[in-house]
């Protein structure tokens, strides 16, 4: 297929994620107006625990997200080495302040650190990952709070592309708590962005090929570089690759950002695709805010027309 950005019907559309989440900020900026306008200024606090150079710059750069769209960002460093116990207390002072309606720790988390109870010490109205066992429950029973924001970030990218989901065949690729899992779930539930018969695939899966070959949308989230190439596609498929893994290159900085797709050959081969860098990731970045500024109404009792 020939690539074009206009959506004929011999070429592949290109999802621009960049451009999307734009209008997702937007819509996130103007719901800020409306809570200011109730006399709320919505706040997301960020805590880092980690030497990690790349956790860092994410941090950084959700700091930055928060103040274009006029979300009041809080920040918290903690020393890696520090106790355990100092970032439990941490996110119960979070907790109990009413300035701060989002709390993100950002993974990971030192060894030495319970993830899955720093995942259930968040408040659950204030889990604007989504990941606390209250909001997964209320996912997969089909009345979300807040929706996971890399998923969400997907079924934002379908919708605007008129992607059709109902009926289709999906397959997700990859199984984490954090996209393979409720990737999944959204994608089979009722409702605009769902009605698909999905099938998750993993390591263990058998005849992935055989899988891939007849899914009208693959979602591709297992984490290893170029790992679906275009001669494992439908024709005319729709691939989402969630995927960002650093490989070493030629190149000033000495690597590259890849998918877990193969872009060359699959853009071949799909009807539709994410580009590696500039689909996916903008569209994570811009769902965290689109969900703080959704707990900031809930928290407030200010309706916003958020889904």
């Amino acid at each position: 297929m020939t690539e074009t950005s206009d959506g004929d019907a011999d070429g592949t559309r290109i999802i621009d994620g960049e451009a999307v989440a734009a209008d997702v900020r937007d819509d996130v900026a103007a719901h800020v107006e409306t809570l200011e306008e109730e006399g709320v200024t919505p706040g997301l606090a960020t805590v880092l625990m980690s030497d990690d150079p790349a956790s860092e710059t994410y941090v950084s750069m959700k700091q930055r997200d928060c103040e274009e769209v006029g979300i009041e960002s809080v920040h918290v460093e903690i020393d890696a080495d520090a106790p355990a116990e100092e970032l439990y207390e941490t996110i119960d002072d979070l907790n109990e302040r009413e300035d701060v309606h989002g709390i993100l720790v950002q993974l990971p988390v030192p060894d030495h650190v319970d993830k899955r109870r720093v995942l259930r010490q968040i408040a659950p109205v204030k889990d604007v990952d989504g990941f606390h066992p209250e909001n997964v429950g209320r996912l997969v029973a089909g009345d979300a709070r807040f929706k996971p924001c890399t998923p969400h970030g997907v079924q934002k990218l379908l919708a605007a592309y008129d992607v059709e989901t109902e009926g289709a065949d999906a397959v997700v690729v990859g199984r984490s708590d954090i996209v393979g899992k409720p990737m999944a779930n959204l994608l089979i539930q009722k409702g605009p962005i769902g009605n698909a018969t999905t099938t998750v695939c993993h390591s263990r899966t058998r005849d992935l090929e055989g899988k891939l070959a007849t899914a009208d949308i693959v979602i591709a989230a297992v984490g290893v570089p170029e790992f679906i190439d275009g001669s494992m596609l439908k024709e005319g498929a729709t691939v989402i690759d969630v995927g960002i893994n650093r490989v070493d290159a030629d190149t000033e900085k000495g690597y590259a950002l890849v998918g877990d797709v193969e872009y060359e050959s699959a853009k071949e081969a799909a009807g539709a695709i994410t580009p590696v860098p500039g689909g996916v990731g903008p569209m994570t970045r811009a769902m965290l805010l689109y969900n703080t500024v959704k707990a900031a109404g809930l928290q407030s009792d200010v309706a916003l027309d958020l889904d």
